[in-house]
C-alpha cells in the first residue's frame, strides 16, 4: 500500500511515497520555481545520495509528471509501475469551516476548495492545481485532501469568535481558523503515545515553532484554542510575520507612510517578526548574531520565547492545566537556546527542564527532569506521515 503525499505551493512542490505496511519513505523530494527560470527537481532517495535536475516546467501538471515519471524509473526500484500508488493525499491550507476533517477529493469538494481561495489566495490556488493535475495523470487513483485547519474546527465558539460586529463573521466567515493542523494533531498524538498515556486523559500544548510558528492546546485529542487566525499572520511573531499587533497601527502606518492596505500587507507578512527586528529571519543567524553580542538579534530572540511562553500560560488557563508541552518544527525541535529561553518562564508551572536533555537536536526526547510536574518534550513533526495516513483511512487498500 503505496500513498503518494504532495504538498503544491506557488511555485514548489514537495512530494513524499510512503509505503503505508511500514509507514517508511520511499522517497521524496522537492520541485522548485515552477513556472521560473532555473526550475528543478530534487529525489532524495534512503540510503542514496541525493539527485538533482535542472529542467524547464511551466506549471504543475508538467512538475507532477516529472515526479512521477522519476518514481517509476526502473533504476530505481522504487514502483514496478504507477498503478502500485494507492492514492494520493494531498495538503490544503484552508478548507474553511466546510471540512472538520479529511475527505476523498471529488467536484463537489473541488468547488468547496475553490470557495475557499479568498480565505487562502496564496496557498489554495495551487493545491488546486495539484488535484487538477493528479486527476489528469492518474485519473483511476483516488485522492484525498487533508485541511491544515480541519483540525482546529473542535474549537468552542468563545475561542473562535472575534469581539467585532457579529455580521463579519456571518457574512464574510471572518473567525478563527488556525493553521499547522495537521502538524499539531500528529504530535499531540505522538506525544500520548511518548508518555504512555491515552490520548483522551491529556491536556498538551503543542509549540510548532519555525519560520512560521503556531502553539495549539490539545485538550482530550482536540484542539480547544490556536495562536493562528483568519489568516496565519496573528499570534506569534515569527521569521518575516509580525503576529498579533494593535490593530490601529495598520491604519496609523497607513496614514503616516502614505502606504496601500496591500503595501501594509507586505510588509506585515514578509517584513516584519524576527526579521523586522534583527535584520535576519532564520533563526539559526539570530542566535549566533546574539551569541556574538548583537543587541537587535537577542532582542528578537528574548521576544520570540517570551511570546511563546504567553501563549503556554493562556492555554494552561484556557484547559485548568497542562500536562505536558511538546516542542516541535524546525526551530522547536532543533534549538536548545529557544526551548530554555520559554522553559524560563514557566516555573510556576512546577516545570523543570534538564539542560542536558535539552541538547537534543531532531529526535524524540523528553527533556524535563524526572519530577516535573509537566512534561516536556521534542517531538519532530511528521505532516507527511499523517497526511498518507488520513489518505489511507479514506480510500479502500490495493
Amino acid at each position: 500500500m503505496k500513498v503518494l503525499v504532495l504538498n503544491c505551493g506557488s511555485s514548489s512542490l514537495k512530494y513524499q511515497l510512503l509505503d503505508m505496511t511500514t509507514e517508511t519513505v520511499l522517497a521524496k523530494g522537492l520541485v522548485e520555481r515552477i513556472g521560473l527560470e532555473g526550475s528543478r527537481i530534487i529525489i532524495d532517495l534512503p540510503g542514496r545520495e541525493k539527485i538533482k535536475k535542472e529542467q524547464p516546467f511551466a506549471n504543475h501538471e508538467e512538475a507532477i509528471n516529472a515526479v512521477l515519471a522519476e518514481l517509476n524509473r526502473e533504476e530505481y526500484g522504487i514502483l514496478n509501475s504507477l498503478e502500485e500508488i494507492t492514492a494520493i493525499g494531498h495538503r490544503i491550507v484552508h478548507g474553511g469551516e466546510r471540512f472538520s476533517g479529511s475527505v476523498v477529493i471529488n467536484e463537489e469538494v473541488l468547488k468547496a476548495v475553490e470557495e475557499c481561495v479568498e480565505l487562502a489566495p496564496l496557498h489554495n490556488p495551487p493545491n488546486i492545481l495539484g488535484i487538477r493535475a493528479c486527476q489528469k495523470l492518474l485519473p483511476n487513483t483516488p485522492q484525498v485532501g487533508v485541511f491544515d485547519t480541519a483540525f482546529h474546527q473542535t474549537m468552542p465558539k468563545h475561542a473562535y469568535i472575534y469581539g467585532v460586529p457579529y455580521a463579519w463573521y456571518e457574512n464574510y466567515g471572518i473567525r478563527r481558523y488556525g493553521f499547522h493542523g495537521t502538524s499539531h494533531k500528529y504530535v499531540s498524538r505522538r506525544t500520548a503515545e511518548i508518555l504512555g498515556q491515552p490520548l483522551a486523559d491529556l491536556k498538551i500544548i503543542t509549540c510548532h515553532l519555525g519560520n512560521g510558528s503556531s502553539v495549539t492546546a490539545v485538550k482530550n485529542g482536540v484542539s480547544v484554542d490556536t495562536s493562528m487566525g483568519f489568516t496565519p499572520l496573528e499570534g506569534l511573531m515569527m521569521g518575516t510575520r509580525a503576529g498579533s499587533i494593535d490593530p490601529t497601527i495598520v491604519t496609523f502606518i497607513q496614514e503616516k507612510e502614505g502606504l496601500t492596505a496591500a503595501q501594509v500587507n507586505e510588509l506585515l507578512n514578509k517584513k516584519s517578526g524576527v526579521l523586522g527586528i534583527s535584520g535576519y529571519s532564520d533563526f539559526r543567524d539570530i542566535e549566533d548574531r546574539a551569541k556574538a553580542g548583537d543587541e537587535k538579534a537577542k532582542l528578537a530572540l528574548d521576544m520570540f520565547c517570551y511570546q511563546v511562553a504567553k501563549y503556554v500560560g493562556a492555554y494552561a488557563a484556557a484547559m485548568n492545566g497542562v500536562d505536558a508541552i511538546a516542542f516541535t518544527a524546525g526551530v522547536g525541535e532543533n534549538s536548545s537556546v529557544v526551548r530554555k529561553g520559554v522553559c524560563q518562564y514557566l516555573g510556576y508551572l512546577g516545570t523543570t527542564l534538564d539542560e542536558e536533555k535539552n541538547k537534543v537536536r531532531g529526535q524524540e526526547a523528553i527533556i524535563s527532569t524526572p519530577d516535573s510536574k509537566v512534561t516536556i518534550l521534542v517531538v519532530p513533526t511528521n505532516e507527511e506521515l499523517m497526511i498518507a495516513r488520513e489518505t489511507l483511512a479514506l480510500v479502500p487498500s490495493k
